[in-house]
């Protein structure tokens, strides 16, 4: 059984490998590559895997869920420069890929249980756009 919370945050970023020229930058990401940057309003959805607990009925406390979503990924993230505010993008291009594994990396660490595990991470950049990182994670 697998329930899902969404939380969502605004942050601007900009994408481009420091060893590339401006040309290289632009042919890859083209107006990504912007120092400048430009912002998104990001949509997370977390999903969390496990048995329901057999006196509460919940897979995880939601208020709980909720905190851990606030306090390792809204909290450093929100209206942020990613490239210069939050690690490790001042040396992880952070494209929605990447941004999506760092999110996986800080939660999953939190969900050390016999009873339920981080089954999905899921991040929206725009609404037509998204990135599902899913176990096995090489991190």
């Amino acid at each position: 059984m697998f329930i899902t919370r969404k939380a969502e945050f605004s942050a601007s970023h900009f994408c481009r490998a420091a060893a590339w020229s401006d040309e290289e930058n632009r042919s890859v990401f083209g107006e990504e590559a912007h120092p400048a940057g430009h912002g998104h309003n990001f949509v997370l959805e977390v999903s969390v895997e496990g048995e329901p607990d057999p006196i509460t009925g919940m897979i995880i406390d939601l208020k709980d869920l909720k905190d851990i979503l606030e306090r390792e990924v809204v909290t450093p993230m929100d209206h942020r420069f990613l490239n210069y505010e939050v690690e490790p993008f001042s040396r992880v291009i952070p494209t929605t890929a990447n941004i999506a594994l760092e999110i996986w990396r800080r939660l999953d660490r939190q969900f050390d249980s016999a009873r339920f595990r981080l089954a999905k991470v899921r991040l929206f950049e725009t609404p037509d756009l998204y990135v599902d990182v899913v176990p096995p994670v090489n991190v």
